[in-house]
């Protein structure tokens, strides 16, 4: 069954292997700071080093990124596979529960029947894998390269859930401890895995009837104690650093319980129902909406008061019920996290919940085609196989949404049309499409109609406007961005650097990096950029000399950092060592980088007898850049002054067809040219 499970699998998310990054996928991508061996560390050892403190994954990221760079398809296709394992893992584990010995063909060894739990059909474990294979909820936590941290945790969950069953059935150490480990990467992947303990006495109690303290529960302790800690530093998380705080999560408790019934039934009706999934649902408005929810949150308690009542007969469905409202928790609106500024719901968050719904449902159906006639069964079957084939068509033509952001948030929009963030999102993407400058600002209007109070809307527009050359009114969204959050320090960075650019305007610039620093001293894009400018101002040099290396005590492999200060200390006169051993740090974190090249090869020239390494250097930047008109023209001076006049006309040619307004380069041929003739 297992080459079955990949092969629907591929065929559902074969449009996204070739789909590329979107919105924070960036963000995920090891950053070039930190990959290094030291940058590892930092994942493991810096909370801030990372979007979100989950160590495992972006280890796992690291890794990838050690194997095929930026290429996005790896990505995809990492989670593509893990999918298809979780499936195959799925299947073994309730294997596992409703018969013995599991292997890959999915034939197992009948179970005996136990008081109040109906034994399942054998095969039935390999249906629910095939479902969970091909439901279209899954496809946003699969074809989004940030989404690796579902599929990555859910691998170690259901891997560690196998351990744990096989240590509970034989009491070994030797199932505990790799059972623990996977439960300790799981929440290292994603931490809403740390349900797992919880979700292994549900399974304990379906299948006893009745929990033992030192047989079930005193095994389980370290996780919970593991869980806790996990879930306590994932929530501040969201809270300080992510900024899931403030106006837009001031809920009551009785708001949040009632919110809380309206999601549940909500990822039901999407499971049941798979039809207009997007990749940001509308936000609803708990204050007016929560008193019209209280029918969800009394068909939330009936129903698990009525499977309470049904358990005598049959323990499952209340198990299954409980599995799914249970793992859903954390994204009932009790716990702050970052999304519900935009929305309270999203498909990644049930793609590890689901898994008790669809248990329960082909567990049920398999239970009652037991029952039916031979020509029933067939025809429930074929049933079957046309809902499967049809998810599966569903899941592979969601897929296709992901293929690119500029898709996903058209798509998005003409699903949800007032999501602010959506317009915001494809507003940037559209700022730096050639001629989509008009529709990118229209864009922004909107984001700002829509939500007028969102510093990160403003923040972005100014950035859009910089790079549009208009500073002035870049400024003024800066300034609004800082108003409205006075702790925004990338809002605050940006207007003080587009400040920075106007000699009239330094002090107010200097002033908001000072501001900056005071709020967060340890914030390493502060000090680089407050070292940045006063690299630029005459006389204060070792100021910023001292700002860049407050930077590279933060981030030592910030490139950027070791390049620009290799840039400072190659003006200042007896700094040649430590310029050159700036420029060696330099290339070796970012040797790709022509301009690094170009740099170093300008400072090589102007030392004694260092010419042919700088030819070199010149050389290596032409190869990463074939239209690099500066180092054309300045290698062709070095030829020229060695007196090999062909290979610098060459050069200089070639920095005229790079950029034919180059003046220092017509100069030079022409005065060659004059050379020539005498």
């Amino acid at each position: 069954m297992g080459p079955v499970i990949l092969g629907l699998v591929l065929f559902c998310y074969w449009p996204a292997l070739t789909g590329g990054k979107v919105w924070d996928d960036a963000a995920h991508i090891t950053k070039p700071e930190l990959q290094s061996w030291t940058g590892l560390g930092r994942i493991w050892s810096d909370i801030h080093a990372t979007q979100q403190y989950y160590p495992v994954l972006h280890s796992a990221f690291w890794i990838e990124h050690r194997l095929w760079g930026d290429a996005v398809v790896g990505y995809h296709l990492v989670n593509v596979l893990l999918h298809a394992w979780c499936c195959v893992l799925l299947a073994l584990v309730l294997s596992w529960l409703w018969g013995s010995e599991p292997n890959l063909a999915g034939t197992v060894v009948p179970p005996q029947n136990h008081d109040g739990r109906v034994v399942v059909p054998i095969g039935a474990a390999w249906v629910v894998a095939v479902v969970f294979a091909v439901h279209p909820v899954c496809v946003e936590s699969v074809a989004w390269i940030t989404e690796q941290k579902n599929v990555l945790s859910l691998a170690f969950y259901l891997s560690s859930t196998y351990f744990y069953l096989r240590f509970e059935k034989t009491r070994l150490v030797r199932w505990y401890l790799p059972s623990a480990v996977l439960f300790v990467l799981a929440i290292g992947t994603k931490t809403v895995t740390a349900s797992l303990p919880a979700a292994l006495l549900v399974v304990l109690w379906w299948k006893y009837g009745r929990l033992r303290w030192r047989r079930d529960v005193v095994p389980l302790l370290p996780w919970f104690l593991v869980a806790g800690v996990a879930g306590s530093i994932t929530a501040w998380v969201e809270r300080v650093l992510l900024g899931a705080n403030g106006q837009a999560y001031d809920l009551s408790l009785v708001e949040r319980t009632l919110l809380a019934g309206r999601v549940i039934w909500f990822y039901l009706g999407k499971l049941i129902w798979p039809s207009n999934l997007m990749f940001i649902y509308p936000r609803w408005d708990v204050r007016l909406s929560a008193e019209n929810w209280v029918i969800y949150l009394v068909a939330v308690l009936a129903v698990t008061v009525a499977l309470w009542w049904l358990r005598r007969r049959s323990r499952g469905p209340l198990a299954c019920w409980l599995f799914f409202c249970g793992s859903l928790f954390p994204a009932l609106g009790f716990i702050n996290v970052y999304p519900f500024t935009f929305s309270y719901v999203a498909d990644h968050f049930q793609y590890l919940p689901s898994l008790g719904l669809f248990v329960g449902a082909v567990a049920g159906l398999a239970l009652w085609s037991a029952r039916l006639s031979p020509t029933a069964r067939y025809a429930m079957l074929l049933a079957s196989g046309f809902v499967v084939g049809g998810l599966a068509l569903l899941s592979n033509h969601q897929s296709r949404e992901y293929r690119d952001s500029l898709t996903l948030y058209r798509v998005t929009l003409e699903k949800n049309p007032d999501c602010w963030l959506a317009h915001s999102n494809l507003a940037a993407e559209l700022a730096d499409a050639p001629g989509k400058l008009p529709e990118a600002l229209a864009h922004y209007a909107e984001a700002l109609r829509l939500k007028p109070d969102n510093p990160e809307i403003h923040n972005s527009l100014g950035n859009t406007l910089v790079a549009a050359g208009r500073n002035d009114e870049a400024n003024a969204q800066f300034g609004e961005a800082v108003r409205l959050d006075p702790r925004f320090i990338a809002a605050r960075l940006n207007l003080a650097n587009t400040l920075a650019k106007d000699p009239w305007r330094l002090p107010a610039a200097l002033t908001h990096y000072a501001e900056a620093l005071r709020q967060n001293p340890e914030s390493a894009e502060a000090h680089f950029s407050l070292a940045v400018t006063l690299a630029g101002i005459e006389g204060r040099e070792a100021e910023a000399r001292a700002e860049f290396g407050a930077t590279l005590r933060l981030q030592p492999e910030h490139a950027e950092a070791w390049a620009n200060l290799a840039g400072l200390l190659a003006r200042l006169p007896g700094q040649a060592a430590e310029a050159e051993a700036a420029f060696a740090q330099t290339l070796r974190l970012a040797p790709d980088r022509a301009r690094n090249h170009y740099n170093y090869a300008v400072w090589l020239d102007g030392q004694p007898d260092r010419e042919a390494a700088a030819a070199e250097h010149y050389e290596a930047a032409l190869r990463l850049n074939p239209a690099y008109a500066q180092a054309h023209n300045n290698l062709a001076v070095l030829f020229a002054r060695r007196g090999r006049f062909d290979q610098a006309r060459l050069h200089w040619e070639a920095a005229l067809k790079a950029s034919p307004g180059y003046e220092d380069a017509s100069r030079n041929l022409q005065r060659l040219d004059q050379r020539t003739r005498r």
